[in-house]
């Protein structure tokens, strides 16, 4: 991870970096994010922000390129936003959304319903003849993503006929049925 580590992040126009004590705090045209950093220093130099270590420890090594790939996923994240797609795949599978609130018929008897959180924003796209799709947009990398895990989660894709929530341009492996 140390060569991850040692490469700068570079920060777009309209994004700042603050760095106070152990917190470097991101804030964008979308949103504010904070992560804390323990044994690296972090300094921010010309629109770039640049992390040493101090020593060449195993743990060192490693959270140098962590709290990188961390700070630049922030900078990306309060600049451009992340978006991810989740696919029903099955007969009467449906989603729809009021708000905030996700109503998912996947087969079960009764529909799941899910409050999400503020951070991200849903939107359903039901069309006649393809497969519905639920999008997650947020401006946090780790939250859209345990989001989609929590609600692929619900009804796995399976291997035989493939029916489930999966992401989009996700490939499930598929394996024959019995042969008669």
């Amino acid at each position: 991870m140390s060569r991850i580590g040692k490469s700068p992040v570079t920060i777009p126009d309209g994004v700042t970096v603050d760095v106070k004590d152990n917190t470097v705090t991101v804030k964008g045209k979308l949103g504010e994010l904070s992560q804390e950093i323990n044994d690296i220093s972090v300094k921010v130099e010309d629109n770039q922000v640049v992390l040493e270590r101090p020593s060449e420890a195993k743990d060192h090594k490693s959270k140098h390129g962590l709290y990188r790939a961390l700070i630049a996923n922030m900078i990306e994240g309060v600049s451009n936003g992340y978006t991810k797609q989740l696919e029903l795949v099955g007969v009467g599978y449906r989603a729809s959304n009021q708000g905030q609130k996700l109503d998912l018929a996947i087969g079960f008897s009764h529909n799941i319903v899910i409050d999400l959180a503020p951070e991200v924003k849903v939107e359903t796209v039901s069309e006649k003849g393809k497969n519905p799709i639920v999008k997650l947009t947020s401006h946090d990398k780790q939250l859209v993503g345990q989001v989609a895990a929590k609600i692929r989660s619900f009804r796995k894709p399976e291997p035989y006929k493939g029916k489930g929530i999966k992401f989009v341009g996700e490939q499930i492996r598929r394996k024959a049925g019995k042969s008669a």
